[in-house]
């Protein structure tokens, strides 16, 4: 009996010390606060997490969610968050508004932010009418005064205003309605708005609705990217947080380009937009997900 007390306690005593061990390792790692929407850049924060790539470095990744671009931009100035990635046009006036500093250039989203009317519109008949834009669909008659629903000041934003260019047309041309990304989908599907501005990964379910995409920010003629983003403050203090950060970014990015839309891969975005956006993706939306952003 006296052999296996003392077996016992050598045992509580092994696991206290490993326990407090783990609670000091914790308590070493920096926690850092990071903005994310449900989009194919989450990819490499959330992946690191899974993999224990962050602590690696010494940080505790925290991943946000936000709705919109313009929504991660507003609380830089509160720390709520420090660095994470946004689209080029969030990143423009947040630079402008909060002093906020790009730390990276990211993916080509140009091909996967676009325009969408209903199959019945008078534009899904008018493809190629300004020679320059053979795969953009629309008149400068038909889109004038019509309304269009969109997430202003983001990436969809700029899709409508480079759509309107190609026609010489300019954002006070038209109606345009303010709404997030998942009220447009609800609206447009009711009945609601002559044309829907989105981003993936509602520009798949608007296909898979049979919508028709009158334009995308590529076919417009132009082009944007997503950018990893940061606090000027934070950033100009911590600079070695920083590049720990894009150390550990630049594994999921390095994984991506190597290996592309494998098996794997697939399941691993599927897993991704469940697991933290409450998201169901369909196989091949998954697969376009990670082929049509460069």
């Amino acid at each position: 009996m006296r052999k296996l007390a003392v077996t016992v306690m050598f045992i509580l005593a092994f696991v206290f010390a490993f326990g407090a061990l783990n609670q000091a390792k914790s308590a070493d790692l920096i926690k850092l606060p990071t903005c994310w929407m449900p989009e194919h850049e989450l990819f490499f924060p959330w992946y690191a997490k899974k993999m224990g790539w962050d602590k690696e470095e010494g940080l505790d990744l925290e991943l946000i969610y936000f709705e919109s671009g313009m929504q991660e931009l507003e609380a830089l100035p509160a720390k709520q968050c420090v660095l994470g990635a946004t689209g080029g046009v969030p990143m423009v006036l947040g630079a402008l508004r909060y002093g906020a500093q790009m730390v990276g250039l990211g993916n080509d989203e140009s091909f996967l932010n676009a325009v969408f009317v209903r199959p019945d519109s008078p534009i899904a008949k008018a493809k190629g009418k300004i020679k320059d834009f053979p795969n953009v669909y629309g008149t400068a008659e038909d889109i004038k005064g019509k309304t269009f629903l969109v997430t202003t000041v983001s990436s969809a934003h700029y899709a409508m205003s480079s759509y309107l260019k190609v026609f010489g047309l300019k954002d006070s041309d038209v109606v345009v309605k303010q709404m997030d990304q998942s009220s447009i989908m609800a609206a447009f599907e009711s009945g609601v708005g002559d044309f829907a501005c989105l981003w993936a990964p509602y520009t798949y379910k608007a296909e898979e609705n049979g919508w028709i995409e009158a334009a995308n920010v590529n076919t417009a003629g132009a082009a944007l990217p997503i950018v990893f983003i940061g606090d000027k403050e934070y950033c100009e203090k911590n600079p070695e947080v920083v590049a720990k950060f894009l150390r550990v970014m630049f594994r999921g990015i390095n994984k991506l380009q190597e290996e592309g839309a494998t098996e794997e891969n697939i399941k691993l975005f599927q897993e991704m937009y469940k697991e933290w956006a409450g998201m169901e993706y369909s196989h091949e939306q998954a697969k376009k997900d990670i082929e049509m952003h460069p």
